[in-house]
């Protein structure tokens, strides 16, 4: 056997032994595929009120009407109708205890190190199992402050008004197929509330983990920070190893009110069995600063493309991007700014690494208005190719309305060669640990901004993805 193949082998079973197991767990009934009936029944078995199922009976009507987007990744092998859209295993059943969480789901967790890493670096944290979550817990001191996280179902009934106000105000279900699809089919996800001039001084976090297979997850996370708040959400994201694909649609809204900052930070590592098709837009108000850090490793076809509206003058919007393709993986990434409003200033940061038959690409935009007086943007994508098969693409596009604005975008491509290798190697590193320097260097910008505890685990996962790559 080749080298190169061993590495391969090697790699499917770290990432098997860490995240690739899968629990033999019953779930309740549900029919397979995508229906009104289903959409209904789902409603249903969550004792929605009526305005939410009107909600999801629109997003049905126009995910059946929307086209499958033909730009990116090939996604026609999809087969709808073979997907499980509520998958609830019979045990589960949401608590802010832990020692509550059913046994066989808390294994898959403890094993994850989602609740030690809770304890130890987060103000709170939730973990979603399949279609429903299972876990949620606040420090106390914050409730009293008034701030508010739960997930999405409980928020429907317990703070309708706000839930009403904001579910698909940033993305309507009319945006794409996927978004959509998602209001249709959502379960799941996180609710968060920061009340006007409440900082918090940690991040909250949430674990989302796909263990049944053909199935979908559709969590809704709807993120408001009000006049001067401040709040850092960080999710992580797991699958097991499957033959048969799962589909992964979550939609991600954030309101970020006058002087507020949200920073919002994505390491999502699904298996490669999973189409990852996400949404995610922000609206920023006056002098608000959203911050978008999006790590993209996992997935066998992923698109995702954060976005920034900057509507009240001096918002500020920051996207920061890595995407790593390694062998038959499509990595279609970037970020999205429409600058609607004077002196607004955004930055995107695009890192990409390519391996084997892995391709990665960038599609950016940037908009600004005509009412955008002196806004200024900066674009700035950088790819690394790691052998002679690997594959990167870039897209940026501008739309420039305003003559004072400044826009500046740079690009670069450089592939991991010989010399690179032989002069940190003649330090007495192995080739693999010579390897994983020149990619760790590559992707610091993103590595120092994660709490500890996901930059290690970010470092890890890199170092196992790209070893034993340059041929």
């Amino acid at each position: 056997m080749s080298d190169l193949a061993n590495s391969v082998l090697q790699e499917e079973k770290e990432y098997a032994e860490k995240y690739g197991f899968s629990d033999k767990l019953a779930y309740d009934e549900m029919k397979v595929g995508i229906s009104e009936d289903v959409v209904i029944h789902i409603s249903k078995l969550k004792n929605e009120p009526e305005w939410m199922l009107k909600k999801r009976l629109l997003g049905y009507k126009i995910f059946k009407d929307k086209p499958v987007p033909n730009w990116g990744p090939d996604l026609s092998q999809i087969n709808y109708d073979s997907i499980y859209y509520y998958k609830k295993p019979k045990s589960s059943q949401n608590s802010d205890n832990w020692d509550k969480v059913p046994e066989e789901i808390k294994r898959t967790f403890d094993k994850l190190g989602v609740p030690e890493a809770e304890r130890k670096f987060f103000a709170g944290g939730a973990a979603q199992y399949d279609s429903e979550v299972v876990y949620h817990h606040l420090k106390d001191d914050l409730e009293k402050r008034g701030v508010i996280f739960t997930d999405m179902d409980t928020a429907v009934k317990e703070h309708p008004d706000l839930v009403k106000k904001y579910f698909g105000s940033v993305i309507p279900p009319t945006d794409n197929k996927y978004a959509a699809l998602n209001t249709a089919t959502w379960s799941g996800g996180s609710f968060i509330y920061v009340p006007k001039g409440v900082k918090l001084s940690l991040p909250l976090q949430a674990y989302f983990r796909i263990n049944a297979e053909s199935s979908g997850q559709f969590e809704r996370t709807l993120i408001i920070a009000d006049e001067d708040a401040d709040v850092t959400y960080i999710e992580g994201c797991t699958a097991p190893i499957y033959i048969n694909s799962s589909l992964h649609a979550a939609v991600v809204e954030l309101v970020a009110k006058k002087g507020a900052h949200i920073r919002y930070v994505t390491v999502q590592n699904w298996s490669k069995n999973v189409y990852n098709l996400v949404t995610q837009r922000a609206f920023a108000a006056e002098n608000a600063r959203v911050e978008w850090i999006d790590a993209n490793i996992g997935s066998g076809a992923n698109m995702k493309y954060p976005s920034v509206y900057l509507q009240g003058e001096g918002a500020k919007g920051e996207i920061l991007s890595i995407a790593v393709a390694g062998d038959s993986q499509r990595q279609d990434t970037g970020g999205k700014v429409y600058h609607l409003a004077s002196n607004t200033t955004s930055k995107i940061i695009s890192k990409s690494i390519s391996k084997g038959t892995g391709i990665t690409t960038y599609r950016g935009l940037v908009h600004i208005d005509s009412r955008a007086r002196n806004a200024r943007s900066t674009v700035k994508c950088d790819a690394l190719l790691l052998d002679e098969n690997s594959k990167t693409n870039t897209y940026p596009y501008n739309e420039i309305y305003a003559d004072d604005a400044f826009v500046s975008h740079e690009a670069t491509v450089g592939r991991l060669g010989e010399d690179e290798l032989f002069y940190l190697m003649s330090r007495g590193l192995s080739e693999d640990d010579a390897i994983a320097t020149a990619v760790l260097g590559f992707i610091q910008p993103l590595v120092e901004v994660l709490p500890m505890e996901y930059s290690l685990e970010l470092k890890r996962l890199i170092k196992m993805d790209t070893s034993n790559s340059v041929g």
